[in-house]
């Protein structure tokens, strides 16, 4: 537990910060192709110098080649098992995506910084994945492309996941925040827009119960809205709008972790969504929660030998 404390503590926000600002900028197949490349070879880079291993998972889309980069520290014990921490890194044509999703990207590139001197019984994967957006935002379902063809390979090979953490828009938060939320939601929501949302389906109930756990467990002070949808959410569309989604369909587990997107955010998939509209304190502490419950659901931590 003392090195679970210890790692905890070195959480940066001014690190966090840092890799927002590298990130931001609009990052999309068609409207800035280069811009899209550089941020997967930052956070290729990123987690190559952190030690861990690393592969390109190429997929194919409309003909053309993308990649999710995939970093990965083996279990001691138990190398099958796996836990997945998850966001992507691509934008709409028209927004800088600082919240959506430089915020989710900055905060697994901050858990993989602070796990890297550990290891653990099972194996942990930081994946950064592409195309989660529309490349045609005229073709309604067309995203979620880079998590499609992951949860794909992860079924076709028999990966033994035992939960996915799907970090999406993570960063907007205040209580002076409007909170709305889709129509037909049965859960009470706070009006004020300074909570967490942690999204499961019913085969995700333990992942979620863990996450909300977690927060306690390891004092992250995160407010947090959990809530478990029926099968794979079809009754509530708005809940199947991120990478977990994917996963949900191949009968993992996952949760979406999100600050609410447009729900909350004015600048949703707007030019406006810039890195002086966030909540870095609020990233902090969803950093802290996601690191401890990945830690707990882990095992056996260990200084790591080198």
């Amino acid at each position: 537990m003392e090195l679970v404390r210890q790692a905890l503590a070195k959480i940066s926000v001014e690190r966090i910060r840092k890799h927002i600002e590298v990130l931001e900028g609009v990052r999309h197949p068609v409207a800035a192709p280069a811009a899209l490349e550089r941020a997967r070879a930052y956070v290729s880079d990123n987690l190559k110098a952190l030690g861990y291993s690393i592969e390109q998972h190429l997929f194919l889309d409309n003909g053309s080649e993308f990649s999710n980069v995939i970093a990965t520290r083996r279990g001691r014990l138990f190398p099958r098992r796996r836990l997945l921490v998850l966001a992507h890194y691509d934008t709409v044509s028209n927004s800088p995506g600082a919240d959506d999703n430089a915020s989710g990207v900055a905060v697994l590139l901050e858990i993989a910084t602070v796990l890297s001197g550990l290891s653990m019984e099972k194996t942990v994967q930081f994946v950064a994945v592409n195309l989660e957006e529309n490349a045609d935002e005229e073709v309604s379902g067309s995203g979620l492309r880079g998590s499609r063809a992951l949860a794909a390979r992860a079924k076709e090979e028999g990966w033994d996941i035992e939960g996915v953490l799907v970090l999406e828009s993570v960063a907007f938060a205040s209580d002076s925040a409007l909170q709305t939320v889709p129509a037909g939601l049965p859960l009470e929501v706070p009006s004020q827009g300074n909570f967490l949302a942690a999204i499961g389906n019913e085969n995700s109930k333990a992942l979620l119960q863990g996450f909300s756990q977690a927060i306690k467990r390891h004092g992250a002070a995160l407010p947090l809205v959990p809530l478990a949808v029926p099968g794979n959410g079809e009754m509530f569309r708005d809940t199947r709008r991120s990478d977990h989604a994917p996963f949900w369909d191949l009968g993992f587990p996952a949760v979406m972790l999100t600050d609410t997107t447009n729900f909350r955010n004015p600048n949703y998939h707007e030019p406006s969504d810039t890195l002086d509209t966030l909540n870095l304190s609020f990233a902090e502490k969803v950093c802290r929660a996601t690191a401890g419950c990945l830690l707990d659901l882990a095992g056996g931590v260990e200084e790591r030998e080198v």
